[in-house]
Protein backbone atom coordinates (compact mmCIF):
# COMPACT_ATOMS: atom_id res chain seq x y z
CA UNK A 1 0.00 0.00 0.00
CA UNK A 2 1.14 3.74 -0.40
CA UNK A 3 1.65 6.17 1.66
CA UNK A 4 1.97 10.14 1.94
CA UNK A 5 4.60 12.07 3.15
CA UNK A 6 3.95 15.22 4.10
CA UNK A 7 6.58 18.45 3.65
CA UNK A 8 6.77 21.45 5.51
CA UNK A 9 7.26 24.79 3.33
CA UNK A 10 9.46 27.22 4.09
CA UNK A 11 12.82 26.00 5.20
CA UNK A 12 12.53 22.45 4.44
CA UNK A 13 11.14 22.27 0.70
CA UNK A 14 12.28 25.78 -0.28
CA UNK A 15 14.36 28.39 0.79
CA UNK A 16 12.46 31.38 1.22
CA UNK A 17 14.76 33.46 3.86
CA UNK A 18 16.05 35.78 1.12
CA UNK A 19 12.49 37.80 0.10
CA UNK A 20 11.25 37.48 3.91
CA UNK A 21 14.40 39.07 4.97
CA UNK A 22 14.22 41.69 2.18
CA UNK A 23 10.84 42.58 2.81
CA UNK A 24 11.21 43.05 6.44
CA UNK A 25 14.59 45.14 5.55
CA UNK A 26 12.24 47.01 3.40
CA UNK A 27 10.24 48.24 6.94
CA UNK A 28 13.86 49.03 8.41
CA UNK A 29 14.60 51.23 5.64
CA UNK A 30 11.44 53.13 5.76
CA UNK A 31 12.40 53.99 9.59
CA UNK A 32 16.08 54.61 7.93
CA UNK A 33 17.42 51.88 9.34
CA UNK A 34 20.27 49.71 7.71
CA UNK A 35 19.52 46.16 6.26
CA UNK A 36 20.01 43.14 8.30
CA UNK A 37 22.12 40.34 7.16
CA UNK A 38 19.69 37.25 5.83
CA UNK A 39 21.61 34.93 8.51
CA UNK A 40 20.67 37.45 11.04
CA UNK A 41 16.66 37.12 10.04
CA UNK A 42 17.10 33.60 8.40
CA UNK A 43 16.36 31.49 12.10
CA UNK A 44 12.72 33.15 12.01
CA UNK A 45 11.68 32.95 8.80
CA UNK A 46 9.29 30.29 9.50
CA UNK A 47 7.32 32.65 11.60
CA UNK A 48 6.34 34.94 8.58
CA UNK A 49 5.77 38.71 9.51
CA UNK A 50 5.60 37.75 13.28
CA UNK A 51 9.48 36.63 13.81
CA UNK A 52 10.53 39.07 11.28
CA UNK A 53 9.15 42.17 12.60
CA UNK A 54 10.47 40.97 16.02
CA UNK A 55 13.82 40.83 14.58
CA UNK A 56 13.83 43.64 12.19
CA UNK A 57 11.88 46.27 14.56
CA UNK A 58 11.56 44.79 17.70
CA UNK A 59 8.10 45.11 16.93
CA UNK A 60 5.40 42.31 18.79
CA UNK A 61 1.87 41.63 18.62
CA UNK A 62 -0.16 44.38 20.62
CA UNK A 63 2.08 47.13 20.05
CA UNK A 64 0.51 50.39 18.44
CA UNK A 65 2.72 50.25 15.23
CA UNK A 66 2.59 46.26 14.86
CA UNK A 67 -0.38 45.92 13.12
CA UNK A 68 0.80 49.00 10.45
CA UNK A 69 4.11 47.48 10.09
CA UNK A 70 2.86 43.91 9.31
CA UNK A 71 0.49 45.34 6.67
CA UNK A 72 3.50 46.94 5.00
CA UNK A 73 5.42 43.84 4.90
CA UNK A 74 3.30 41.84 3.55
CA UNK A 75 2.32 43.88 0.94
CA UNK A 76 6.18 44.17 -0.10
CA UNK A 77 6.59 40.61 0.29
CA UNK A 78 3.69 39.44 -1.57
CA UNK A 79 4.91 41.58 -4.64
CA UNK A 80 8.24 40.25 -4.78
CA UNK A 81 8.43 36.90 -3.00
CA UNK A 82 9.59 35.09 -5.89
CA UNK A 83 12.63 37.17 -6.60
CA UNK A 84 15.35 34.34 -5.11
CA UNK A 85 13.42 31.96 -3.29
CA UNK A 86 14.71 28.38 -4.78
CA UNK A 87 13.85 24.62 -3.52
CA UNK A 88 17.07 23.30 -1.47
CA UNK A 89 19.40 21.42 -3.65
CA UNK A 90 18.26 18.19 -4.40
CA UNK A 91 14.83 18.72 -2.99
CA UNK A 92 13.18 19.00 -6.77
CA UNK A 93 15.12 15.36 -7.14
CA UNK A 94 13.65 14.16 -3.95
CA UNK A 95 10.28 14.77 -4.85
CA UNK A 96 10.77 12.54 -8.24
CA UNK A 97 12.11 10.35 -6.35
CA UNK A 98 9.16 9.77 -4.16
CA UNK A 99 6.98 9.66 -6.87
CA UNK A 100 9.26 7.08 -9.03
CA UNK A 101 8.83 4.60 -5.40
CA UNK A 102 5.21 4.95 -6.03
CA UNK A 103 4.60 7.07 -3.32
CA UNK A 104 2.72 11.02 -2.80
CA UNK A 105 3.58 14.13 -1.51
CA UNK A 106 2.04 17.18 -0.26
CA UNK A 107 2.96 20.25 1.35
CA UNK A 108 1.37 21.68 4.80
CA UNK A 109 2.17 25.24 5.95
CA UNK A 110 1.43 27.68 8.00
CA UNK A 111 1.92 30.46 5.20
CA UNK A 112 -1.38 31.60 4.47
CA UNK A 113 -2.58 31.01 0.90
CA UNK A 114 -2.21 34.14 -1.56
CA UNK A 115 1.48 34.20 -0.72
CA UNK A 116 2.04 30.40 -0.94
CA UNK A 117 0.43 29.13 -3.78
CA UNK A 118 2.36 31.92 -6.01
CA UNK A 119 5.56 30.51 -4.74
CA UNK A 120 4.29 26.97 -5.24
CA UNK A 121 3.36 27.70 -8.78
CA UNK A 122 6.71 29.48 -9.59
CA UNK A 123 8.76 26.49 -8.49
CA UNK A 124 6.86 24.48 -10.54
CA UNK A 125 5.76 22.26 -7.83
CA UNK A 126 1.60 22.39 -8.69
CA UNK A 127 1.37 19.43 -10.65
CA UNK A 128 2.46 16.15 -9.01
CA UNK A 129 1.51 18.22 -5.38
CA UNK A 130 -1.34 15.65 -3.82
CA UNK A 131 -2.54 18.24 -1.66
CA UNK A 132 -1.64 22.03 -0.96
CA UNK A 133 -3.04 23.14 3.02
CA UNK A 134 -2.09 26.84 4.35
CA UNK A 135 -2.48 28.75 7.23
CA UNK A 136 -6.23 29.35 6.45
CA UNK A 137 -7.29 26.18 4.66
CA UNK A 138 -8.48 25.02 8.38
CA UNK A 139 -9.34 27.18 11.26
CA UNK A 140 -6.25 26.09 12.98
CA UNK A 141 -2.47 26.59 11.94
CA UNK A 142 0.01 24.30 13.19
CA UNK A 143 0.52 22.83 15.83
CA UNK A 144 -2.88 22.13 15.59
CA UNK A 145 -2.77 18.59 13.97
CA UNK A 146 -5.86 19.69 11.52
CA UNK A 147 -3.79 20.98 8.74
CA UNK A 148 -2.01 17.94 8.56
CA UNK A 149 -5.39 15.87 8.76
CA UNK A 150 -6.59 17.59 5.90
CA UNK A 151 -3.84 17.19 4.09
CA UNK A 152 -4.30 13.29 4.26
CA UNK A 153 -8.03 13.72 3.93
CA UNK A 154 -7.54 15.63 0.35
CA UNK A 155 -5.16 13.37 -0.74
CA UNK A 156 -6.84 10.14 0.25
CA UNK A 157 -5.08 9.19 2.80
CA UNK A 158 -5.51 7.69 6.58
CA UNK A 159 -3.40 9.49 9.37
CA UNK A 160 -1.59 6.00 9.75
CA UNK A 161 -0.45 5.76 6.18
CA UNK A 162 0.99 9.39 6.19
CA UNK A 163 4.27 10.79 7.72
CA UNK A 164 5.34 14.85 8.25
CA UNK A 165 9.11 16.77 7.05
CA UNK A 166 9.18 19.99 8.91
CA UNK A 167 12.14 22.18 10.29
CA UNK A 168 10.55 24.31 13.18
CA UNK A 169 9.13 22.05 16.85
CA UNK A 170 5.49 22.84 15.77
CA UNK A 171 6.06 20.70 12.88
CA UNK A 172 7.15 17.57 15.41
CA UNK A 173 4.42 18.50 17.48
CA UNK A 174 1.71 18.40 14.79
CA UNK A 175 2.64 15.42 13.27
CA UNK A 176 2.07 13.71 16.79
CA UNK A 177 -1.22 15.27 17.48
CA UNK A 178 -2.36 13.83 14.26
CA UNK A 179 -0.59 10.41 15.17
CA UNK A 180 2.52 11.08 12.46
CA UNK A 181 5.92 10.44 12.74
CA UNK A 182 8.30 13.04 11.83
CA UNK A 183 11.38 13.94 10.42
CA UNK A 184 13.45 16.82 11.81
CA UNK A 185 15.21 18.72 9.15
CA UNK A 186 18.10 20.04 10.77
CA UNK A 187 19.07 22.17 7.74
CA UNK A 188 16.12 24.43 8.04
CA UNK A 189 15.76 27.38 9.77
CA UNK A 190 14.79 25.75 12.88
CA UNK A 191 12.99 28.85 14.64
CA UNK A 192 13.27 28.88 18.72
CA UNK A 193 12.29 25.91 20.01
CA UNK A 194 15.27 24.73 21.47
CA UNK A 195 17.98 22.18 20.11
CA UNK A 196 16.23 20.24 17.72
CA UNK A 197 17.35 16.99 19.79
CA UNK A 198 15.01 17.81 21.95
CA UNK A 199 11.59 17.88 19.52
CA UNK A 200 11.50 14.13 19.91
CA UNK A 201 11.23 13.71 16.20
CA UNK A 202 11.75 10.22 15.04
CA UNK A 203 14.38 10.43 12.12
CA UNK A 204 16.44 13.40 11.83
CA UNK A 205 18.33 14.69 8.60
CA UNK A 206 20.90 16.86 8.43
CA UNK A 207 21.00 17.71 4.88
CA UNK A 208 18.69 17.31 2.05
CA UNK A 209 20.45 14.23 0.80
CA UNK A 210 19.54 12.58 4.30
CA UNK A 211 16.10 13.38 3.85
CA UNK A 212 15.28 9.76 1.88
CA UNK A 213 17.21 7.80 4.42
CA UNK A 214 15.29 9.45 7.11
CA UNK A 215 11.92 8.76 5.29
CA UNK A 216 12.54 5.17 4.69
CA UNK A 217 12.96 4.43 8.17
CA UNK A 218 9.39 5.99 8.88
CA UNK A 219 7.34 4.34 6.13
CA UNK A 220 4.60 2.33 6.94
CA UNK A 221 5.30 -1.42 6.38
Amino acid sequence: MTSLILFDFDGTLADTAPDLAAAANAQRALRGMGPLPVDVLRPVASQGARGMLRVALGLQPGHDEYEAARQRFLDHYAANSTLHSRLFPGIAELLEHIRAQGLAWGIVTNKATHLTRPIVEHLNLMRHCAALVCGDTTPHAKPHPAPLLHAAREAGYGADRCLYVGDDLRDIQAAHAAGMPAVAAAYGYLGDGGPIDTWQAEARADDVAGLWPAITTLLPK
